[in-house]
This record gives C-alpha cells, sequence and structure tokens, in this order.
C-alpha cells in the first residue's frame, strides 16, 4: 500500500474529531449567548448591572487615553508610579473585595473554619494557573519585557499590544461581574470604583506606550479605549456563570482573585521596576491600596 494511502484515514479522522470539537464548543457558546441574552433581560438583571460596571470601566480607559491626544509624554518615573498605582488598588480589590468575601460565602454556604480559606486558596491558584495558560498561549507583547507567547513574531506590534492589555483588563472585568452577581451592591459598587480609578492612568499609559512604539496618536488613542472594551465582556460572562449557581460564587471570587494576583505580580510589577523607578512605583502602590481600602470599607 502506497504511504499517502495509509496515511489518509488518520488525515479524515483528525478531521473528523476537530470538526466535532469546533461543534460543541459553537454549541456551548451559543447556549451562553442564549443565556446572558434572557439575563440581560430580567428585572433587576445583576447581568445588567455588571454590564453597566464593566462599561463604567472601559470609559474610564477611554477618558485616560484622551489627553494623548493633546499633551507630550510623561516621563518614566510617572509612568512607573502610575503603574505602581494601579498595582496597589489591584491589590486592595483582591484583598478586600474578592478574597473576604469569597471566603465568607463559602462559609454562609457550609464551609468550616478549614474549608473555606481551604475553597479560596483552591480557586486563587486556579485562576492563576487559567492566566499563565492564556499568557504562555496568547502572543502578545509587553510595553518593557518584549515578546511572549507563541507566534508572537508572526504579528503585527500593534496587535500584541492588545492581547497584552486583553490579558490585563479580563480579570478586571470578571471581577466586576462576579462582585455584582455575588456580593452586595455597594461592594460591586466600590469594586468598580477602584477599578475604573486605576483604569484611568492605565489608560494613559498604553495609549502613551503605542505612541512611543512608532503610532500616531489617534489611532493610539482609539486602540487604547478599544482594549477596555474587554472588561463589560468579562463583567457579563463572570455575572452569567455565578448566576447559574450559588455554589460557584466562593470559586468565581477566588478565580477572578487569583488572575488579578497572576496579572499584578506577572506584569504589572515587573514593568514598574525595569527601569529604576522602584522608589516612585512603591509610593504608587501604597497609595493605590490605601485609596482602594478606604474606597472598600467605606462604601462596602
Amino acid at each position: 500500500m502506497h504511504p499517502l494511502e495509509s496515511a489518509r484515514p488518520s488525515s479524515r479522522t483528525h478531521w473528523v474529531r476537530r470538526s466535532l470539537g469546533l461543534c460543541i464548543v459553537g454549541a456551548g457558546m451559543l447556549i451562553l449567548m442564549y443565556q446572558v441574552w434572557q439575563a440581560l433581560w430580567q428585572p433587576d438583571s445583576v447581568v445588567m448591572d455588571a454590564l453597566l460596571g464593566g462599561l463604567v470601566a472601559a470609559g474610564a480607559t477611554a477618558l485616560g487615553a484622551v489627553p494623548v491626544l493633546f499633551s507630550q509624554r510623561l516621563s518614566e518615573r510617572t509612568q512607573d508610579s502610575l503603574f505602581g498605582f494601579g498595582a496597589g488598588v489591584m491589590l486592595a480589590a483582591c484583598a478586600f473585595s474578592l478574597v473576604i468575601p469569597g471566603i465568607a460565602a463559602a462559609q454562609a454556604q457550609g464551609a468550616g473554619q478549614w474549608g473555606a480559606p481551604g475553597i479560596m486558596a483552591a480557586a486563587v491558584l486556579l485562576g492563576a494557573a487559567l492566566l499563565l495558560l492564556l499568557d504562555r498561549a496568547l502572543p502578545h507583547e509587553h510595553f518593557i519585557k518584549g515578546l511572549e507567547g507563541r507566534e508572537a513574531a508572526r504579528l503585527r506590534r500593534a496587535w500584541l499590544f492588545v492581547f497584552a492589555i486583553a490579558l490585563h483588563n479580563l480579570p478586571e472585568g470578571l471581577a466586576i461581574g462576579v462582585a455584582f452577581a455575588g456580593t452586595t451592591g455597594p461592594q460591586a459598587s466600590a469594586l468598580t470604583t477602584g477599578i475604573a480609578i486605576q483604569d484611568v492612568p492605565e489608560g494613559l499609559v498604553v495609549a502613551l506606550a503605542l505612541v512611543s512604539a512608532g503610532y500616531s496618536r489617534v489611532f493610539s488613542v482609539v486602540l487604547a479605549a478599544a482594549t477596555g472594551l474587554v472588561e463589560p465582556l468579562g463583567a457579563v460572562l463572570g455575572a452569567t456563570i455565578i448566576g447559574v449557581s450559588e455554589a460557584l460564587l466562593p470559586w468565581g471570587l477566588g478565580i477572578a482573585a487569583g488572575a488579578m494576583l497572576f496579572v499584578i505580580s506577572h506584569e504589572i510589577i515587573p514593568e514598574s521596576h525595569r527601569k529604576g523607578h522602584e522608589v516612585s512605583a512603591t509610593v504608587g502602590l501604597m497609595i493605590g491600596f490605601v485609596l482602594m481600602m478606604m474606597l472598600d470599607t467605606a462604601l462596602g
């Protein structure tokens, strides 16, 4: 038998398996979209609240990018301070808006003294692992660290920047959605406010980084604003998943916290410390942490 003839059944089987897998994924996506559509139009819909919260965060990103149309480039020290501020806000949000409510939710569901923290620990590690998988699989480019992910060298740099910010913003959107679906209104509002506050300087830094990479100011502002659209999508996804079962709430809060912690440690802090401005970045982190802590405890 000719070698090509013996290879045909294997190739055909591979094609059938791939098609079947795509059909299953597509069916799952359609079911999820249908559930989201139904949930959006229910009275007092938490999915709608999550969508609005995600849009607020996306709007903050766009608002931060707009000044690049008129202003000059910020100093590297100032940019690192803003990176540190964002890291501080996200750290406090993880602790006060996600981990602590997650432990309380697990205890309310009957988990014991060690069971509730154990559930949260497992969920945090799972969230970080999921972001690590995305980080390894999705090609992207950090502003300082450079190319990462498979096939990164084959893509245009603008889209690598987009992928990097999408990885950054997705956990924030998920956190907003999970908070609206499983915590009190004031707690969810505090989390959304804190994320929106740190999204303003983030949008500015992203737009400035794109300008320094050689793109026009208008294109840089539009692209930086567009990266914020990941947050309402993530918020809707998070609220929809938690809405399926209250038992998923501690896991959802923990996964969102783990994903945010991964972004803080793997991307934001290294970016803010690579140019010798560790003190400025640390001061920004402390200010951001304290501000988010006060927002969460005062509003929650």
